[in-house]
This record gives structure tokens, sequence and C-alpha cells, in this order.
């Protein structure tokens, strides 16, 4: 994930990739996030964020940054649907739906998982 500066025939550094896997169908999920407001879903062509997802995008990968630093995974609770992982520049950060300890940034990483895997992507979940 390498980040360059946005200019003449580059594009914006990379905020983040969000994976989502689990045990339903149509969990798995890979989003490579910009900063300029486009992602990328599973692979496919580029696709524009709206502007409050881009917002949002920008706080999930600022406020986990530094949990990132530290590797932080927290263990799935007794009964995980759908795991997540965020990779940013600093590291990364793991959990499932129903970890403990979860902070508000990591359920706004599922909301926004989900709201742009429909509205943007196309997917069912």
């Amino acid at each position: 994930m390498a980040a360059t500066g946005a200019g003449c025939g580059t594009h914006a550094g990379d905020l983040f990739v969000l994976t989502r896997s689990g045990s339903v169908p149509g969990a798995d999920l890979r989003l490579l996030v910009r900063d300029d407001g486009v992602v990328s879903c599973n692979g496919g062509r580029e696709r524009m964020l709206s502007d409050p997802q881009l917002l949002d995008a920008r706080e999930i990968g600022r406020q986990l940054g530094s949990r990132a630093a530290k590797h932080q995974s927290l263990p799935p609770g007794p009964a995980p649907v759908l795991r997540y992982r965020v990779r940013l520049q600093q590291g990364a950060v793991a959990f499932a739906d129903d970890s403990a300890g979860q902070t508000k940034e990591m359920f706004l990483a599922q909301r926004f998982a989900r709201t742009v895997a429909i509205q943007v992507c196309g997917l069912p979940r």
C-alpha cells in the first residue's frame, strides 16, 4: 500500500484496506479506500464514495491509526458472524462483530463496510 502525493499523473494516497470475512453468504469483502474518495471493491473497477462516506473513511483511518501501529487484535466473542481487518500504513487492526472492547471507530468501520458494499459496490451485504 503505497501512498503517493496528489499531482499530475498520480492518485491520492491509500487511506486503508478493509477486509471483511464471515460465515454468511456475501460476507467476503475487500475495500481499498483512497484519500480522494475512490474505492475499489473486491479488486474491481474504481468507484466514488459520497462525501459523507469519505469523511467516515478519513475518520476511521485517523482514529484507528494508533491502534494499528500497535497491531491491535481483539479476539472474537462466542458467536462471531463477521470478522474485520483494517490495514493502514501504521499497521493493522483486527476484530469481530462480537469482540469485547470495540471502539466507536470499529463500529464505524463495520457500518462503513456495509453501506459502501451495498450503496457503492452494488453487493447484497
